[in-house]
């Protein structure tokens, strides 16, 4: 296990390397000048000029490149060009609001998802199965910044019921969280269905009924159990789409995250933190794929041997080796 985790390690350092080639090479080309950004309109063109000079701005593209990743590896992610702080730490005060706004997100998605996507299987082709699939198309089909949008004009603009923006208490969680993941909980429902119904199938699941268990040990130990896998893959996934999803939804609702950073940097062309910021994000979408795929042998027995197996034949071989006589 110890050998996978270090090649999946190894894998993450080219898909990074990859993501700051490509964001580097768009802010690169991207219009607009950081130093008279930062010494404003009232510069003069010596002035600007020496600050190029003092920032490298002249250097050949490879050679920022190079200094960028350098700088990089040393944990420095650069200096704000419109405040003057280091971007890390403009980023991890902005990063713990965005990922629990996600991590509720998920908690939401999963709740209603998962046993919306059982019932569906077990009542397979019935109203709530027809209703359930046709509220997930729905879920799929709208844009959750479209829905962020109606639903501030429904519940807070015509209703008064909820906060419209901010994020100050549980109410102001609600509409950010319900737009967020409606995309998440379809996603997950339809998954597990579908997965549920291939299992429900199988010889075992009617063994256990013929053995007499009880419907809900039918369902929820044995077809559940042996359906995870795909939804785990799924809940993985969308917790990575959740936190996209999570960076335009700050804007809507002026939440303070990293999303409303990164938004606001773009328009601004602060380019040191969009480049920290998509790189943060590409790192914690590797770390993700990475635990999903860990989680995998805890669930399922049969991965999970697979690693043992291959340690006891190693072991066997080197046992073999030393009994052979020199």
């Amino acid at each position: 296990m110890s050998k996978f985790i270090i090649k999946r390690i190894l894998v993450m350092i080219p898909v990074l390397l990859g993501v700051t080639f490509v964001i580097f090479t768009m802010m690169y080309f991207t219009d607009g000048n950081p130093a008279q950004l930062i010494l404003g309109d009232m510069a003069t063109e010596e002035q600007i000029h020496e600050l190029e000079e003092e920032m490298g701005l002249n250097d050949p593209f490879f050679t920022r490149y190079l200094n960028y990743l350098s700088d990089l590896l040393h944990g420095d992610l650069g200096t704000s060009y419109v405040t003057g702080q280091p971007v890390a730490k403009e980023i991890m005060d902005r990063l713990p609001v965005t990922v629990r706004i996600s991590f509720c997100c998920m908690i939401f998605a999963v709740a209603v998802g998962i046993p919306a996507g059982i019932l569906s299987a077990v009542k397979q082709y019935s109203i709530l199965d027809n209703l359930s699939m046709v509220l997930a198309l729905v879920g799929i089909s709208l844009p959750n910044f479209w829905l962020a949008l109606m639903l501030v004009l429904v519940f807070s603009v015509g209703l008064g019921l909820l906060p419209p923006s901010g994020l100050y208490g549980f109410k102001y969680y609600i509409l950010p969280v319900v737009s967020i993941s409606a995309s998440a909980v379809a996603t997950i429902t339809r998954m597990t269905r579908s997965s549920m119904l291939e299992v429900i199938r199988a010889d075992y699941i009617r063994t256990a009924r013929a053995k007499g268990q009880s419907e809900n040990v039918v369902i929820f130990r044995h077809a559940l159990l042996n359906a995870l896998i795909p939804i785990i893959t799924v809940v993985g996934l969308q917790f990575a789409t959740t936190l996209s999803g999570t960076v335009v939804n700050e804007q809507i609702f002026a939440i303070p995250g990293l999303g409303k950073l990164m938004v606001d940097a773009i328009k601004a062309r602060n380019y040191p933190v969009v480049q920290g910021g998509v790189f943060v994000l590409a790192f914690i979408f590797s770390i993700l794929n990475l635990v999903i795929d860990l989680i995998y042998a805890f669930v399922d027995p049969r991965i999970r041997s697979q690693y043992v197996r291959k340690k006891n034949k190693r072991q066997a071989e080197t046992d073999n080796r030393k009994e052979v006589p020199a």
